[in-house]
């Protein structure tokens, strides 16, 4: 046997040191078919009678979400639950967080989270957090402190004169006098939201320690607020997405991987395609991509809703060509319709039922791991007023004055409509929009194709109706969606289908013809699934 000199051994051993370490994977096979939903839990159920929903009033309502026994049909069947803010904060929606260690009294006690947490697993659903790191409340005590120039002075980022710039969607400043001297903080959103200063060593170590303490408390990820924004170098494009703010995620990123690998992040990234995309980071050492595996698909979003208003798709088709030349190969894609800060999806479709329906299928056939905002699956529209409270109304479980909601007065008054629009009506009605939504969720948890496959576009003329093959493996899955309101036909698809398996159908859509010369009829407003092989 051969054997090594001293010297020998001790050069292997410098080689070893030298090089880099392997790059945590992410483990995120559970997202395969996973259907996420939106909850504000001010507004979702009262559990106490004071007006405002809670903890304890969520975990009361999961069965409605996911009872955990597969062979039921009337719950929801989403296997993910993302909530807004639940930190302690001074105002309604809970983006100024004040303790990132505490539940915000509102919604109850950390024991509240802890059995919310024990009775969402009970049922195989998987809970991540808002977690807003791009700035804090101007309460905090951390900014108190750096206001008075105390130890924490570094943790923001302060000027001696104000820099006049402005925010970059706007002419809002962004620059706000010091409530104790002549100095001058910058807060994006506005004076009561101060800025971190993310380039500061100390202030990432504790928001890295902070994201490790909720996930050790059993969140399944956490969704992150104002992304593009961490660290400015200068006025307008110098205020998002500078290459700071990357080198900020992908450090937070690998310090998730390393401890929570099966963790997801979820980046708010209200911007274009090839801007989000910047996001994924490289997959070139980490599949799925070394800063946030997850982000949110606002182009998409966008042009869903006008497709389906306009009963157009092309502009779905452009969207996803965009996708295709700029996403890193092999990442998950995050689709939605709406979120808490947009008007509701049926107010942009004027709650118009089949433009509803359309929608939902559209977002639940197409492939990522969809997210649904709570309310949207019952067409829950906006509340009385135009500002932001109205897009986060109470949800509405049946037709009496509080809609179930409380016991007492609502925190803010319910959306018109609610006598008609809410769980109880719609639940046993098997032509609700809620009975849709839970069909195509079923259907998507059920098919490996719909739940992770590949997106293939049929070349079809008529841009009124949208026809994709999703594959995975074996399984073949054809989708064929009517935007529009009349009947429409589709023939000679040149595709084999062995088995031809109906896995869900809406409006009566038909698959006719041969193997390998396949046609469909497609009713106003349908939505056809079928499975050609597995």
């Amino acid at each position: 046997m051969r054997r090594l000199t001293t010297a020998a051994v001790l050069a292997c051993i410098a080689i070893a040191l030298a090089a880099p370490a392997a790059a945590a994977p992410w483990r995120h096979d559970w997202l395969d078919g996973t259907v996420f939903y939106q909850v504000f839990v001010r507004s979702f159920f009262d559990s106490n009678g004071d007006g405002i929903g809670d903890l304890q009033g969520l975990t009361s309502k999961l069965d409605y979400l996911n009872d955990g026994n597969p062979a039921t049909t009337d719950d929801l069947g989403v296997r993910g639950l993302w909530l807004m803010p639940v930190f302690s904060s001074p105002s309604y929606h809970g983006y100024d967080v004040t303790d990132y260690e505490s539940i915000e009294p509102d919604y109850g006690e950390l024991a509240d989270f802890e059995e919310l947490m024990i009775e969402a697993e009970r049922r195989g659903i998987r809970v991540i957090l808002d977690f807003v790191i791009n700035h804090t409340s101007s309460q905090h005590p951390w900014f108190t402190d750096a206001a008075a120039s105390g130890s924490f002075r570094d943790w923001y980022v302060w000027s001696d004169t104000n820099p006049g710039w402005t925010q970059p969607w706007g002419n809002g400043p962004v620059w706000h006098p010091s409530p104790v001297d002549g100095s001058y903080y910058y807060g994006l959103f506005w004076s009561g939201m101060p800025d971190l200063n993310l380039s500061h060593k100390k202030t990432r170590k504790k928001i890295n320690k902070l994201a490790r303490l909720w996930l050790k408390r059993g969140a399944a990820g956490l969704r992150l607020d104002a992304a593009r924004y961490l660290v400015e170098n200068g006025p307008g494009p110098g205020q998002a997405d500078t290459a700071t703010t990357h080198a900020v995620w992908r450090g937070f990123a690998k310090k998730i991987r390393k401890r929570f690998p099966e963790a997801i992040l979820v980046g708010e990234n209200w911007s274009d395609t090839a801007t989000i995309a910047s996001y994924f980071g490289s997959t070139n050492a980490v599949p799925g991509g070394d800063e946030l595996p997850l982000n949110f698909n606002f182009p998409l979003a966008s042009a869903v809703i006008r497709a389906v208003r306009d009963r157009d798709r092309t502009e779905i088709d452009t969207v996803l060509s965009e996708m295709a030349a700029a996403y890193p190969a092999g990442v998950r894609d995050t689709p939605f319709l709406t979120n808490h800060d947009q008007r509701r999806l049926a107010a942009e479709l004027g709650n118009d039922a089949a433009r509803l329906r359309t929608a939902a299928s559209i977002l639940l056939t197409l492939p990522g791991v969809p997210f649904v905002y709570y309310g949207e699956e019952l067409g829950l529209g906006n509340g009385p007023t135009s500002g932001d409270e109205s897009k986060r109304t109470p949800m509405p479980w049946d037709d009496t004055v509080s809609g179930g909601f409380t016991a007492g007065q609502p925190w803010f008054p319910l959306a018109p409509g609610h006598q008609r629009t809410n769980v109880e009506s719609q639940t046993e009605d098997s032509r609700s929009l809620l009975s849709h939504y839970r069909g195509l969720i079923r259907a998507r948890s059920t098919s490996p194709a719909l739940g992770a496959g590949n997106l293939e576009l049929l070349d079809v003329d008529n841009p009124s109706i949208m026809v994709f093959v999703r594959s995975r493996s074996s399984e073949r899955v054809l989708i064929a969606i009517n935007l529009s309101d009349g009947f429409q036909t589709v023939s000679g698809i040149d595709r084999e289908a062995p088995e031809r398996d109906e896995i869900y159908v809406d409006g009566n859509a038909q698959l006719n013809g041969a193997s390998g010369n396949l046609g469909l009829l497609l009713p106003p407003g349908a939505t056809g699934i079928w499975r050609l092989d597995r």
